[in-house]
């Protein structure tokens, strides 16, 4: 190893290497960074140095010493250069590379790190696979990409500071080793050596520590938090995400979508006035089965249902007698046209969501032609537009499985038709949710949101009434900011009277003992002076997904984890050592 030059900035560099321009033609600078390419043109040697800020061509006509030594800088190097900032000669600038007009003529140069062979060039042309680079993650982070994103998710956090701090907000750190408390997924626990047999939990996010901040007269709380959650994975999820979460004292749904407005309005740099559009939850179902629908385009969904019954297609017909959910859309030939065998490729679309087949017909010139055209009569032809283009159908005698399949297959056509409009941001504010869900296997309810979610005012003596059809029917306090079809945050006002959360803690059939032992704390805390609050937590990796237009929100995460939950690069999970489960007291079963 070489003993470096030191700047005059104290720095192994006096510039950047993506910094040089035609001004600084003359200077001497100090330069550091990998060998991002060599090139021996016999009488003329050139390397392309690379660092964060970008790449400079460096010359070697007044190098001083042997210029063999070049031959020995394996790619990915770190080099450390001394030389003047010189114009590129006539003919010879490079137009794609920013600081193409000029090139650094090297007098000395010093390896600071020999690289071995890289398993993969992160500048290559040729892009690795996912599993490698994962492996690698460490030279994949030296992409351009992978550095632009870390440095948005920088940039964006202190701008979402910055509006939260105006706003008077203090930022408050909450335990990572906490409750378990159940939530909506599983938790990670961690067994405790100090209390054998008994373990905490990574939090699935810090719900009720913001809410006993709020009574504790903290008013205005936030913090970028990691939250955990053992569940299955997806591409826009990871079992360890971070969360911009949210909670104020005093406040109504109103003011938190206004507070979400000025977020998005600075992190998106919308315009000033920007406020997020509502759409009730029972309108995004109804139009577009979805309670997180992409809105840019159109191809609503049309309900049908009423239109079968005795049309003489069983299927249909048995559908929409039996409080079934038939759905259609139509696609006018301008928007796209489709060959039988793309039609019928539908089906495959649908199944996921348990879907059985996608019914069609097609309209040209008043004729209906193909799938279930022969079942459409005079009548029913009055009730479709009949303009030239194709009609497709998604039924089930769940409504659930309806809005699904409905939803999957517009997203489809969306896509298929390019409909859908590239670099533009829709937002929604999606209000107005039911309070519960209700399984028809376990025959009893669950909370849509959690188990601390306040009903709307003018459902509360429904909520009270203890009636379990009744709160069928309860909406909820609660809110969803959805973009482009993706949920960016959601958030409620929350419970602060303990008769409402024991009545909610019985609809959700937890014991008194149970709710004792799960959030015994929590309830002795609403009794002495609770004031009413809301709060919402933004998906911050999903948000930095958006904001870099990518579909992997593995690239947003500095050290992310595979679809199966596990780090390839440090080989994690990995084998507990025998001695650290005697510590902790712990036997694992095969």
């Amino acid at each position: 190893m070489s003993t470096p030059f030191i700047a005059d900035n104290k720095l192994f560099k006096s510039i950047n290497c993506g910094d040089l321009r035609a001004k600084n033609i003359g200077e001497d600078v100090v330069l550091a960074g990998w060998v991002n390419k060599y090139r021996n043109l016999g009488a003329l040697h050139f390397i392309t140095l690379r660092d964060k800020k970008g790449l400079i061509q460096l010359g070697f006509e007044n190098f001083k010493s042997d210029i063999s030594i070049l031959k020995d800088l394996s790619l990915e190097s770190v080099i450390q250069v001394k030389g003047k900032v010189c114009k590129r000669p006539d003919g010879a600038e490079n137009k794609e590379m920013i600081t193409g007009e000029v090139e650094v003529q090297v007098e000395e140069l010093k390896l600071l790190s020999k690289a071995e062979e890289v398993p993969f060039l992160p500048h290559g042309k040729i892009e690795a696979n996912e599993d490698l680079r994962l492996k690698y993650r460490y030279l994949d982070l030296r992409s351009n990409k992978l550095q632009s994103l870390l440095s948005l998710r920088s940039k964006t956090a202190m701008k979402i500071r910055n509006v939260l701090y105006q706003d008077d907000f203090t930022e408050v750190e909450t335990p990572i080793l906490y409750k378990t408390t159940p939530e909506g997924a599983r938790d990670y626990i961690v067994p405790s050596r100090v209390h054998p047999g008994k373990v905490y939990a990574l939090p699935q996010s810090p719900q009720t520590l913001k809410q006993l901040l709020m009574i504790a007269g903290t008013d205005k709380y936030f913090q970028i938090c990691k939250c955990f959650r053992d569940e299955d994975l997806r591409a826009d999820r990871q079992p360890e995400f971070s969360q911009i979460d949210i909670e104020v004292s005093f406040s109504t749904a109103g003011y938190m979508r206004k507070l979400a407005s000025k977020i998005l309005q600075e992190v998106f740099e919308l315009e000033s006035d920007f406020e997020i559009p509502v759409m009730s939850y029972s309108d995004a179902m109804k139009d577009y089965g979805s309670d997180k629908p992409d809105i840019r385009f159109d191809l609503k969904h049309i309900d049908v249902t009423s239109y079968f019954g005795k049309s003489g297609f069983k299927t249909f017909d048995d559908i929409s007698n039996s409080s079934g959910l038939i759905k259609a859309m139509f696609i006018s030939n301008e928007q796209g046209e489709f060959a039988r065998k793309k039609i019928d490729a539908f089906a495959e679309v649908v199944r996921p969501y348990g879907g059985k087949g996608v019914a069609w017909f097609k309209v040209n010139d008043g004729e209906l032609t193909g799938g279930i055209s022969k079942f459409i009569s005079e009548e029913l032809k009055e009730k479709f537009n009949l303009g030239n283009g194709l009609w497709v159908f998604c039924a089930d005698s769940k409504e659930s499985v309806t809005h699904a399949c409905a939803n999957a297959l517009r997203l489809h056509l969306g896509k298929t038709c390019n409909l859908i409009k590239p670099d533009v941001y829709k937002f929604l504010w999606i209000n107005d949710w039911p309070l519960f869900e209700y399984d028809e296997d376990d025959k009893r309810l669950y909370a849509a949101h959690h188990p601390f979610t306040s009903p709307k005012i003018e459902d509360f003596d429904k909520f009270l009434s203890g009636d379990l059809e009744v709160a069928k029917s309860i909406r909820a306090e609660a809110y969803d900011v959805v973009c482009n079809g993706y949920e960016l945050a959601g958030g409620s006002v929350r419970i602060y009277d303990t008769k409402m959360q024991s009545q909610m803690f019985k609809y959700l059939d937890f014991s008194d003992e149970e709710a004792e032992h799960l959030f015994g704390f929590f309830i002795e805390a609403l009794k002495y002076g609770t004031p009413p609050h809301a709060g919402m937590a933004f998906g911050f990796d999903r948000l930095i997904m958006l904001l870099g237009k990518t579909e992997n929100i593995r690239d947003v995460i500095a050290f992310p984890k595979t679809s199966s939950a596990t780090d390839l690069m440090s080989s994690s999970p990995s084998v507990a050592l025998q001695e650290q489960l005697r510590e902790l007291k712990i036997q694992i079963s095969k």
